[in-house]
């Protein structure tokens, strides 16, 4: 079935780290404010502005179909029906899985040379909200498994296109459509403006909690929306390891043990049943065990107090489905002090084949370090290990909480301004991304006081929108023909 096994051979190896104690930092350029200013303002000789309102499809543009089925090639072949199913929900549900394809469409055109860590999926359902190691709600970006440098606007196109996208699936209107997009972008230029004002520190430290949220955006959205908010806060904030417990786990003599649920959530002794179960429930332990040698001596302490109980094999997101994930329950002083691990497979980012490759050898690592840099609270038990599978290959994985205070917008239920100002708040968490992990004043000056860069991407949303339609079409019409295996309503 192409699933992973913890081999000793694989637990023994240490990190890869890009570079070791003995070695020498490279040297780093500190170039005066102006100067980044500077080189912000000649980028636009390079790329106007303007510019980036402009696509249309390559005349030798891959079918959205063969893009499916290569990425099908190294996924566990029972789940990726589901993917496709999944995908074809609705023209929002297939854009949330082709970040590959977006990739693909945007690397013919003239990059501004202004490079951040860019998140690689920065689509509006990839933001939400979690819990701080200070135990704050913050808004952020929270998927990054396409994580990579690479030109900014490639994280505000995926933005802004999802923003089109969404709106089209509450039949809003075409003008209203580009002033929510250019709303976004507006919020993304004007916040990476204010940062580059700023300290090193300042921006650093920075974050969306929900107090700034109510402070910045409450008046603009209504007493109702702010009620609808709270509620969500205080669902947040229910949305725990207790909750995962009481979801995914039952009571079997005196032990927690996950319920079977197939095909989303699958206890490993039935992923694994022609394989001896006491040699993989030792060899899953075993890699746990090595990943913590990825994480800090204090947070490595706190898992060391928790106990190996069971895996489970879980179908996650969309365009994650058909990648290997899974779920480790361990218990602390006793059952009702539990910790759910997510273990999820880390691929080649989707921008790699467009963009340089990562700097690390481990994909896990590569979304960690990617996180860290850009989030500006990550989950304490974040960290990555390699492991080898039964299919001869190794694979890459990280590992963070699952649930830890998770709160998800629900585009299908929000208003137009709703939408609108949750679109703004994405931008803002972005530009603070971008910040941290670029030249911001660099990019401030690209970008300007004008509205140019706003317009071009509302009109650039809109184009793109279209296309992402017709690729949508593309998936259904293969599905009903038997070209592509579709499973729906999972």
């Amino acid at each position: 079935m192409g699933q992973a096994i913890i081999r000793p051979s694989a637990i023994l190896e240490e990190p890869t780290l890009p570079t070791t104690p003995s070695a020498t930092p490279p040297k780093v350029d500190h170039p005066t404010a102006a100067e980044r200013a500077e080189q912000g303002k000649a980028a636009r000789t390079k790329v106007p502005r303007s510019s980036h309102g402009e696509w249309a499809p390559a005349a030798d543009r891959r079918d959205p179909l063969d893009l499916l089925a290569e990425q099908a090639t190294t996924r566990v072949p029972d789940l990726v029906p589901i993917r496709h199913g999944r995908m074809a929900a609705s023209a929002f549900a297939f854009y949330r899985g082709a970040a590959y394809g977006m990739a693909a469409d945007l690397a013919p055109a003239p990059r501004s040379g202004l490079n951040v860590q860019l998140c690689g999926d920065a689509h509006l359902a990839n933001f939400g909200g979690f819990a701080s190691p200070e135990r704050s709600l913050v808004f952020d970006l929270n998927d990054f498994d396409e994580t990579l440098p690479g030109p900014f606007e490639w994280d505000v196109k995926r933005l802004a296109a999802s923003l089109d996208i969404a709106a089209r699936s509450r039949q809003i209107d075409a003008k209203t459509r580009a002033a929510i997009v250019t709303a976004s972008v507006r919020s993304y230029r004007e916040a990476i403006r204010t940062f580059a004002t700023m300290s090193n520190l300042d921006v650093w430290y920075t974050r969306l909690d929900v107090d700034t949220i109510f402070k910045t955006w409450g008046q603009d959205i209504g007493g109702a929306a702010v009620k609808n908010m709270q509620r969500m806060v205080q669902k947040a904030e229910s949305k725990d390891r207790l909750k995962a417990k009481a979801k995914l786990t039952e009571l079997v003599d005196g032990e927690l043990q996950f319920l079977s649920d197939p095909p989303l959530l699958v206890p490993a002794d039935e992923v694994f049943s022609e394989l001896d179960h006491q040699q993989i429930e030792t060899s899953i332990s075993e890699a746990l065990r090595a990943y913590r040698r990825t994480l800090s001596g204090d947070r490595r302490r706190l898992l060391e107090s928790y106990k190996y109980v069971e895996l489970a094999r879980k179908v996650v997101g969309v365009g994650s489905v058909g990648t290997r994930a899974w779920l480790a329950l361990l218990v602390g002083r006793d059952n009702d002090d539990p910790l759910f691990l997510q273990v999820k497979e880390a691929e080649a980012s989707v921008l790699e084949p467009f963009l340089n490759k990562s700097a690390f050898a481990n994909h896990g690592q590569r979304v960690v370090e990617g996180q860290r840099l850009m989030q500006a609270a990550s989950d304490i038990f974040l960290g990555w290990q390699r492991v080898d599978g039964v299919d001869g290959r190794t694979h890459d994985y990280y590992m963070r909480q699952l649930w830890d205070w998770k709160a998800s917008a629900d585009v299908d239920i929000m208003t137009p301004q709703v939408l609108s100002v949750y679109g703004q708040m994405c931008g803002w968490a972005l530009a603070r991304g971008h910040a941290r992990s670029g030249d911001r004043i660099a990019i401030a000056s690209y970008l300007g006081a004008s509205g140019t860069f706003d317009r071009a991407l509302a009109e650039f949303a809109r184009l793109y929108a279209d296309q992402n339609e017709l690729d949508h079409a593309v998936l259904v019409a293969g599905i009903a023909d038997g070209r592509v295996a579709g499973q729906s309503g999972i």
